[in-house]
């Protein structure tokens, strides 16, 4: 893999965090580029367990491997007390996925197919719930700043019954296109050359869980540095924790999005990239909501930002409006990059979003 030479920056990341902890700078490139490979392996053993389980099944295990790097980060984010990089990186993750990843898988894919297609009614099915997602994560701020403010301590309140419900209704989803029309999330179109031996689960079971010990060790060093390391360059913690964060945790889906499309299997691509977006926002967020008061300061709630709330609303309108048509070019990607890219500037140059 491209990536495995990558693999030097671990052992110098711990040994720049243990004998020289004042390279703030140094510590949070080392411990970012160290992390890649363990996600990108992290997601070519998830692949392998696809391949046995067909695109529905392998499309959730490769969203729930792929979160696994978010999820080990945010949580040690979340026992230093960085609610702000924690709320930034769940909205990351979801618009990087569903206009980064999607839109990367569907260009590369575009490059080698005219014309790819997908299963119509799953991808619908999936972009509904990516907006009911949306709504979950908007509401709260929305009514805070319509109608004035919450009363006091209501924002936990609300946060934690809105936890409970998106937990309950992604448990619904999972039975939905797992159990009662799992033909739904079928994939059209499979290239021949995707027929391949998979690796033995006595291969794949350790893989996952050497990459991920890997990945929990390198964030708890990456989270300890990102309040330096942004005040240095002169980036917000948000915009850390949207854009950087948010596409190391997703090293895992890119990889496995951008090889299913080049395989043709725009199915599979559609349920890792979007199918790991819902993730985030029904499993993740409520999650690490409920985390915080076992884990936390303080509870964390759901108010997310403008800037944030406005990323994830327009990320969420463009995608269903692309997963609506069934049907994917190279030029398709390209305006998701696009979108992804004015988001990326406009983070970048008000860093109060």
């Amino acid at each position: 893999m491209m990536l495995n030479w990558l693999i030097i920056f671990a052992p110098l990341a711990i040994v720049l965090h243990h004998f020289a902890p004042e390279r703030y700078e140094l510590i949070f490139l080392t411990a970012a580029m160290g992390i890649l490979p363990f996600a990108a392996w992290l997601g070519r053993a998830t692949e392998q367990l696809a391949d046995r389980s067909g695109e529905g099944v392998g499309g959730l295990l490769n969203a729930t491997f792929g979160n696994a790097a978010e999820l080990i980060i945010a949580l040690a984010a979340l026992r230093a007390g960085l609610y702000d990089v924690v709320k930034a990186t769940i909205a990351g993750s979801i618009v990087s996925n569903i206009l980064l990843v999607l839109g990367a898988a569907m260009l590369v894919g575009g490059m080698r197919y005219p014309e790819q297609h997908f299963n119509l009614t799953g991808a619908r099915a999936q972009a509904t719930m990516l907006t009911l997602a949306a709504i979950a994560l908007v509401i709260p701020a929305a009514y805070n700043g319509l109608v004035g403010g919450l009363y006091s301590g209501g924002d936990k309140s609300l946060s934690i019954s809105i936890s409970l419900v998106l937990l309950v209704v992604y448990c619904m989803f999972l039975l939905f296109s797992l159990w009662t029309h799992p033909s739904f999330f079928g994939s059209a179109n499979v290239d021949n050359e995707a027929s391949r031996q998979p690796w033995p689960l006595i291969w794949s079971v350790p893989v996952l869980a050497v990459c991920t010990a890997a990945i929990a060790w390198l964030s708890e060093i990456l989270v300890g540095t990102i309040e330096p390391t942004a005040r240095a360059l002169g980036l917000s913690d948000i915009f850390v924790g949207v854009f950087v964060i948010a596409i190391l945790g997703n090293a895992a889906e890119h990889a496995s999005a951008v090889t299913a499309a080049i395989k043709n299997r725009m199915d599979l691509s559609l349920s890792i990239a979007i199918g790991s977006s819902i993730q985030v926002a029904l499993f993740v967020a409520p999650l690490l909501v409920l985390a915080s008061m076992v884990v936390g300061p303080k509870p964390m709630n759901l108010l997310f930002g403008k800037g944030l709330v406005l990323a994830v609303f327009v990320a969420v309108l463009i995608t269903g409006q692309i997963a609506g048509e069934g049907r994917s070019d190279w030029l398709k990607g390209v305006q998701l990059i696009a979108v992804y890219l004015i988001l990326g500037l406009a983070f970048f140059l008000t860093p109060q979003a």
